[in-house]
Order: structure tokens, then sequence, then C-alpha cells
């Protein structure tokens, strides 16, 4: 077969050293290669220069070995038959008892199971079924229980607005907070829409979808109107009784308090929450008093003689804003249902958030400041046409400048009827630079 063929044959019982051509060894070795044992046995009875290479001599030996491993094989089955015989019903006699034994636990096994899936299995599915009855029977029963409560706070709702009457809210103004505080429980349910939580699936329930459109939201909105028009409201004549004056304040604090509730939460952090309602209402408020009053200011300046007239308006619209401030700087916010922290820390009062929102750290010198912009556009519009107004304004430059002196010191005075001990230092304050402003914003562009 090949130089290694000399090799002995593995001993056998019969024959301990009859000699082999079979190399056991390469056969054997993990790393045999049928490609390459093929290749070194033509290259060992070849010579790789000759052409054609001769393949019937490596094929012979081929051969040749599978003819002496087949007579290895029937010499060793030959001499060994008996005991492979014996051997072989020895195996069969111990399968059988094995099989025997087998059985006999497989039918005991099979028995177990049976009881096991009578005792077991069958009343685990039956526990099952009962369980998914159970909780869908939770289920409803926690929903039964969202609607009902809904439907609760929506009566209780109802039966607040109905106890107005046909005035509204003007006779009643806390009943906007009392209405205020149920919505919001309503919305706490209705928000809460994740599963496992209150208001979860109760959006497919037609009582609620018709409680919200025909309770809720209306509700809601006359809530919100009302509030809007108590502060577009709010004013603060000259003289105002002391009592009077308590009562504008009690009205317009339940008005922004309303308001500051009912501002939307939705999608919010606590700390970084403002009442965007509230702001918006009081923007709309000052942005309205400032509008009219540098209507009124600027037309007067075309016609002096109603400039004083024109001044006592301003100074009333100004009077009226440092009411305003004064109120807001005295409500503190209350706890609100919604916001997981409560919202002092960053709202310490209802006025903190319309400075931020108007960037300015006087509702007074807000009014002032922005009065005296708008103004001297207006008055550069004067003297530009010419004619009697502009010399007649020229003319009495000096006493418009101290009519306005005047005007600005006295509106950004607390009116009367909100003075008190406490607010006696803060009616004092100074505003030497909003009176400059002011009487700049006119005088300065008058020329010489």
């Amino acid at each position: 077969m090949m130089a290694a063929s000399t090799a002995l044959r593995p001993e056998s019982p019969q024959d301990d050293h009859e000699p082999s051509y079979i190399d056991y060894e390469t056969f054997l070795s993990p790393e045999f290669s049928a490609t390459s044992f093929a290749n070194s046995l033509v290259l060992a009875t070849n010579n790789p220069q000759d052409s054609p290479l001769d393949l019937s001599t490596p094929l012979s030996r081929v051969l040749f070995d599978a003819q002496e491993i087949d007579s290895h094989i029937d010499l060793l089955t030959t001499r060994s038959a008996v005991p492979l015989f014996e051997h072989a019903g020895s195996q069969v006699k111990a399968s059988k008892k094995i099989v025997n034994e087998l059985d006999a636990q497989i039918s005991s096994l099979n028995a177990s199971y049976r009881q096991l899936e009578k005792e077991v299995i069958d009343k685990h599915a039956e526990a099952e079924e009962v369980r998914q009855v159970a909780l869908r029977l939770w289920e409803t029963l926690a929903l039964s229980q969202s609607v009902a409560r809904c439907l609760q706070l929506g009566k209780t709702l109802e039966i607040q607005t109905a106890e107005l009457g046909g005035s509204g809210f003007d006779d009643d103004h806390t009943a906007l907070i009392r209405c205020s505080y149920t919505i919001l429980s309503l919305r706490e349910i209705l928000d809460s829409k994740a599963p496992g939580e209150e208001g979860h699936g109760l959006q497919k329930v037609d009582t609620i979808r018709s409680l919200q459109d025909s309770v809720i939201t209306p509700i809601e909105r006359s809530v919100r109107e009302a509030s809007e028009r108590f502060i577009r409201e709010f004013q603060v004549p000259v003289n105002m009784p002391f009592a009077q004056g308590e009562q504008a304040k009690a009205r317009i604090t339940s008005a922004l308090t309303a308001l500051y509730l009912l501002s939307p939460t939705t999608g919010t952090k606590a700390e970084k929450w403002t009442p965007r309602l509230l702001v918006q209402a009081l923007d709309t408020y000052i942005r309205s008093s400032l509008q009219t009053s540098i209507s009124t200011l600027a037309r007067s300046l075309g016609q002096l003689s109603s400039l004083d007239k024109a001044l006592g308006e301003v100074t009333t619209k100004c009077q009226t804003i440092v009411a305003l401030e004064f109120i807001l700087d005295g409500i503190r916010p209350p706890e609100h249902p919604l916001l997981a922290v409560s919202p002092h820390a960053h709202v310490p009062n209802f006025l903190q958030p319309v400075l931020s929102q108007l960037e300015t750290g006087s509702l007074a010198s807000y009014f002032w400041r922005t009065m005296a912009g708008s103004l001297s556009s207006r008055v550069q519009d004067i003297i530009a046409r010419g004619g009697a107004v502009a010399r007649t304004l020229k003319a009495n430059k000096n006493n418009v400048g101290d009519t306005i002196r005047q005007a600005v010191g006295r509106g950004s005075q607390l009116p009367g009827s909100f003075v008190g001990p406490k607010t006696r230092a803060k009616s004092d304050a100074n505003w030497d630079r909003e009176i400059a402003v002011m009487v700049g914003s006119v005088v300065n562009n008058l020329g010489r």
C-alpha cells in the first residue's frame, strides 16, 4: 500500500503477530484526508514529470488494501462469532428486561399524569376561566365606579351653576372657584387614561362623552368667560368707597383664582408650569388699558383744551393697574390638585408670572414706559404736520410737561380705597424715572 504498509496489524486473540499491509494509524488519525492520501499515493507510484500518469498501480494498491480489510473483517467475525452471538443474546435479554421495567414505570407515570391532569390541569383551566371572568368583572366594576363618580361630579357642577340663577356668576363670584375645583376633579379622572388608572376606558362610554359635550365643556367655557369678563370690567374710580374697593378686590380675586386653577397642566412639569389663562387675561387687560390711554392722550395733545380730562382718564387707568398689582401681589396661589408638587416655590403670588411675561419689575412702570414709547412717534407726527396745532403745543411746552409730570405722579399711587397702614410705604415709592420718561416723550420731541 505505502512504505508504512509493513506495519503490524492490531493484535487479535487468536493471532497476536500476523503481518498486515494496512497502516491503521494513518486511517485512524483525526487529520486524515482522503484527497491528501490519494495524492500522496499517486506521487509515490509515479514520476510527476511523466505524462500521462499511471493510475493503475495506485488504484491496484487501494483495491488490495480494501480486500485485505475485508479479509480481516471476515476472519475476525469467523473467529468471534460465538462470543458475538452470546453478547448479542445477553444484550437482547437485558433490553427486554429494561423494556418490561420501563413499561411498568411508564404505566405508573401515565396514571400519575392522568391523576394530575384531573386534579390540577383541568382545575387550573377552570380556575383560569374564573380568573378571567373575575378580572373582567373587576374592570367593569372599576369602570362603573369611574362613570358613577364622573356623573356625580357632573351633577354637582350642574347644581353649582343652577344655584346662580339667571344672574350667572355676578351675584356669587365665589362660585367661579367652586366650579373650577369640580372641573379639576373631573379633569383628573378623564385625563388618567393609562391602563390601571381611574379614567382608563371612559372615553369609550357614550354617557361620559355626552357629559363632556353637554355639561363639562359648556360650564368650563362659562367659568372662563365670566372670569375674563370680571378682569376686563375691573375699575377703581376716583373716590371709590372702601367697601366697594373690597368688593371689587374680592370679585377679581375669585376670577383670577379660577383662571389660575383652569390653566392647562397636561404635558408640563410642575416646576416649569405657569398659569397660562391667568397670564393671558391680565396681559390682554393691561395692553387694552394702554391702547385706550395712548389713543386718548394722543388726541388731547392735538387739542390741548382736553388735555386735563385725558390725563385724568389716563391717571385713573394707571391707578387701576396699580391697584391690580397690589391685589396680585397679595394673592398666594392655592394648592393645585393636578400639580405633583406645590407651585409656591416658583409662583409665590399671582403677580410674579405676569411680571415675567411682561419682562418688567412693576406694572405701573411698564404702563408709563410703554405709553412713552408710543407717544414719542405721535408727537413727532403732530410736529411734522405743523400748523396751529403744532404751534400751540410748542407754545405750551412747559405747561404740558408740568401737567404730565403731575399726572404720572398721581397715577402711580395706590387708590385711596386700597391704602392702609401696611401699604403706605409702597404708595410712597419714587417714580422720578417714569415721570422723566413720560415728560421727555412729549417735551423732547417739541423742539425749541
